[in-house]
């Protein structure tokens, strides 16, 4: 029994000592693991194109300016197969009639976050596919001061949407870039819109039905085109790029068509943080989201 009760104990031990080593293991390996975040501060100035029907039958045009932020990291559950995206942006464009006596007013402000799914193409060296869903909060308005009726349309939306993005590293000389396109789909969500005529003073004393929507692509139809380049100069990048975004919608017999195309200028830095007293291993394999 002695024998039996040794073997046992041995055995035991044994087992504590394996789960022991898999869980150092695997805390080494994630002390292995670095995962750095990209940060982008762009600028956007180009034309815009605004139609409304709640304050005017008329297109207007004009300009567009954007302040925009992106953050971009691999995902700790999986970082070689998952990237997450948070975007923020106000846009604001001043908008003339054919006449230019009149102008429309557009300020908009959006946040989006978002996962990705990554294949890194072994046929391509240097080419990353990704594609996955995000959900975007935004919301403005148009402002009208010429009218003498309704001056402001007010716009909140929603939505679920689904997003790919194709990524390319290469070297131009000894300069490397990283070249991106990205397409963003709203497909579901809810929005805000008046019925036609409704002025903002029946809203408030009290006739509010029917000013939430539900929206997907046949009523609210947006997309957003982003093509970038980043420049690697040492520690700073320096980006450039074209994006193009459209939103529509048709809804209480109500037209919004808003059309944006525009040049990007941006600076991008990858940082890595490290906890106070931690240093980072020389070993440790670094995981980037895009570069």
């Amino acid at each position: 029994m002695k024998r039996i009760y040794s073997l046992v104990f041995s055995l035991i031990l044994c087992m504590g000592c394996n789960i022991a080593g898999a869980q150092n293991c695997c805390d080494s390996l994630k002390r292995d693991v670095a995962l750095p975040v990209i940060s982008s501060y762009m600028v956007d100035f180009g034309g815009a194109s605004v139609l409304d029907t709640y304050l005017s039958p008329i297109r207007y045009t004009g300009l567009n300016l954007r302040i925009g932020y992106e953050r971009l990291q691999a995902m700790k559950f999986n970082p070689e197969k998952w990237i997450n995206q948070l975007e923020a942006g106000i846009d604001y464009s001043p908008a003339e009639n054919p006449a230019k006596n009149h102008t429309i007013h557009t300020l908009m402000v959006d946040l989006k976050w978002g996962m990705m799914h990554r294949w890194r193409m072994r046929q391509v060296d240097g080419l990353q596919l990704f594609g996955g869903g995000s959900t975007q909060l935004r919301g403005g308005a148009l402002y009208a001061p010429a009218n003498s009726n309704n001056v402001v349309s007010v716009k909140i939306n929603w939505s679920i949407d689904l997003t790919g993005m194709a990524v390319y590293n290469k070297r131009i000389g000894r300069l490397p870039v990283t070249f991106r396109y990205q397409a963003t789909l709203p497909v579901l969500g809810v929005f805000y819109s008046p019925e036609y005529g409704e002025s903002y003073y029946e809203i408030y004393v009290g006739n509010r039905s029917g000013l939430v929507h539900f929206g997907w692509v046949g009523n609210r139809f947006a997309l957003t085109n982003l093509f970038t380049a980043d420049m690697h100069f040492g520690g700073t990048t320096v980006r450039i790029g074209y994006r193009n975004v459209t939103e529509t919608s048709w809804v209480n017999n109500l037209n919004t068509q808003i059309f944006r195309n525009s040049f990007v200028l941006g600076l991008c830095g990858e940082w890595l943080s490290i906890r106070p007293g931690s240093k980072l291993s020389e070993k440790a394999r670094i995981i980037s989201a895009m570069y």
